[in-house]
């Protein structure tokens, strides 16, 4: 596939957002044109353009809604809160990173505009969680009330809310299936208004979800699922290790050591071993040496910090011990569910780590490809929509009719 950008992370982000076309996250042309005026490698452009798009197409959504063309003003507010989320990918490495927060309000006021638009609405709903409330987002098939098969659907690291519409939830919809997501700790919402961080043990997010939904008359307790996309192809795994109560999980991709390649790669062994200790002497000796790589490169100081920020600890010797925890190793073995695991070709976060999990399981257990001669390849498929959703629902619909 011929690339728009030749920085990955720019080429990455750019094929997310035209991915999201698919189900009408976003438009084509508005994708071509906003990468046009960008200009390769450099961040405070990248901002300034998914900004300046995002304003136009929120302000076309606010004009078709006050006119009551109310299906315009949905498809724009979901558009806009695409390249809105867009725009925050690089904010680190911008000229100004505290628009952060202003933009983030703007893409999520438009994510919610969108969902009080949809048909039926969706509900907001909040999730009993260690004494507050995490949000999430309920969407029926119809007002009918009936029980139908649920899909959960479970965010990444820095993933937007509005992601999980385009990467599964409108198409559970379309096959007859409720579906709801949330934000968990150090996801969105949890992180940004109620500094909620990261947790390994992500069974103990997905329990107290499981048991805020099963009150609910229009959800099959028998066909609770679980998609996780990204980081969530660690985090979902983990939880139906220990809820048991999920008919069946899908990772995309599999992650079976969350740092092993993304944090502690390219770490010196030196470095690797001052985590072993706890003596504050060490402590203080890994977080010199970070912060002397920091110096001599803004690049990787700014890429530490966007990291580290939805862990929510208070140095990088902390983040990185805690890290250690994010893993599979003795604990995969404990799935008795059903798992489907993605693996596509030329997968930049994780590589190889999808067959790693598959092999550890013991449960029923499913591994597919996704090819680059398919146009399928990369973290999460982003340019093969009909192509992912095809294969991970029809194995969705299999396996539920033997539940």
């Amino acid at each position: 596939m011929k690339k728009t950008f030749k920085n990955p992370e720019f080429q990455f982000g750019f094929l997310l957002t035209l991915g999201a076309s698919y189900h009408q996250g976003s438009d084509v042309g508005e994708c071509l044109e906003t990468a046009r005026r960008i200009k390769n490698g450099d961040a405070e452009s990248w901002f300034v353009e998914w900004s300046a798009t995002a304003d136009r197409i929120r302000q076309i959504a606010e004009s078709c809604h006050v006119k009551g063309h109310l299906i315009s003003a949905r498809e724009a507010f979901l558009r806009a809160s695409t390249y809105y989320s867009a725009a925050l990918g690089l904010i680190d490495s911008s000229k100004d990173p505290s628009r952060m927060m202003p933009t983030w309000e703007q893409h999520r006021s438009c994510w919610d505009h969108f969902v009080d638009l949809t048909d039926p609405a969706g509900e907001r709903i909040a999730i009993p969680y260690k004494g507050t409330t995490l949000p999430g987002y309920f969407f029926s098939v119809d007002r009918s009330g009936k029980p139908r098969p649920l899909l959960i659907m479970n965010n990444g690291s820095d993933g937007p809310t509005s992601s999980m519409w385009t990467m599964g939830g409108a198409e559970a919809l379309e096959r007859g299936y409720n579906f709801m997501t949330f934000d968990g700790p150090g996801q969105q919402a949890a992180l940004f208004k109620q500094n909620i961080g990261f947790r390994h043990d992500w069974e103990k997010v997905i329990t107290p979800v499981v048991d805020c939904l099963l009150g609910r008359t229009d959800v099959d307790a028998r066909r609770i699922t679980l998609l996780g996309v990204s980081q969530a192809g660690y985090w979902v795994p983990r939880a139906v290790a220990f809820e048991h109560r999920i008919a069946a999980a899908i990772a995309d991709p599999g992650v079976w050591d969350v740092g092993a390649q993304t944090w502690f790669k390219s770490l010196p062994r030196s470095m690797a071993q001052l985590l072993d200790s706890d003596d504050p002497v060490a402590k203080a000796k890994f977080n010199r040496n970070l912060e002397w790589f920091g110096r001599f490169s803004k690049a990787t100081r700014r890429k530490l910090d966007f990291r580290m920020r939805p862990y929510l600890l208070e140095t990088p010797y902390d983040t990185f011990k805690a890290i250690r925890q994010y893993t599979m190793r003795g604990v995969a073995r404990l799935i008795s569910c059903p798992m489907l695991i993605t693996d596509p070709e030329n997968e930049q976060f994780w590589p190889g780590e999808s067959q790693t999990l598959y092999n550890a399981l013991t449960c029923p257990k499913t591994l597919i490809t996704f090819a680059t001669s398919e146009g399928a390849d990369g973290h999460c498929e982003p340019t093969a929509g009909g192509l992912r959703e095809q294969r991970i629902f029809d194995w969705l619909d299999e396996t539920l009719m033997h539940v």
